[in-house]
């Protein structure tokens, strides 16, 4: 998982784009595997970041294997540059 930080039991990081519709191109991208993962995020849109959030509520607020196997998705989304 690249440059994923772990705070307050949740992995975090910020995704910069190069412009908001970068930035919102990639969550819709991303809203498709979320959902097929059935595993969602907290996370916030600032122009062209994206503050995404990971913790398993059901497992009481921890990093589970749910949360790693999400962050390494969201990782490959972003590095093959899925924005077009």
């Amino acid at each position: 998982m690249n440059n994923w930080t772990e705070i307050n039991n949740e992995l975090q990081k910020t995704f910069v784009f190069g412009s908001f519709m970068e930035a919102i191109q990639w969550m819709l991208k991303a809203s498709a595997e979320i959902e097929q993962c059935n595993h969602h995020p907290t996370w916030t849109n600032t122009y062209n970041k994206v503050h995404v959030r990971l913790t398993t509520h059901d497992e009481g607020n921890t990093i589970t294997q749910k949360d790693c196997e999400l962050a390494k998705a969201l990782d490959f989304l972003f590095d093959k540059g899925s924005i077009q």
